[in-house]
């Protein structure tokens, strides 16, 4: 079975197939007529009920948000720890 090509859809797309479904139009049908993936449906469903939003940053629990701010922060203080390592090398061979 040959590998499905990844594509991408925009959020007007998205909204309208979660209002069909929203409707009652069955998700079976949805998925056919659109050839979806099930998956798709269920995540777009979910994320229109939960913030309303299709981006993946709108979409994260607080968390998730939590985590990248503290990775983003613990890579900027190394940085200014391996700044600092070096600048006392030098100062250090004067």
């Amino acid at each position: 079975m040959p590998k499905r090509e990844r594509r991408t859809f925009t959020e007007e797309f998205k909204e309208q197939i979660v209002q069909l479904y929203k409707n009652g139009k069955p998700r079976k049908e949805i998925i056919r007529e659109y050839d979806l993936t099930p998956s798709s449906l269920d995540k777009w469903v979910k994320q229109s009920e939960s913030s309303g939003s299709f981006k993946e940053k709108a979409n994260l629990t607080p968390e998730q948000k939590e985590l990248i701010e503290l990775r983003k922060r613990n890579k900027h203080l190394e940085m200014e720890n391996d700044i600092l390592k070096q600048a006392a090398l030098i100062l250090g061979r004067k």
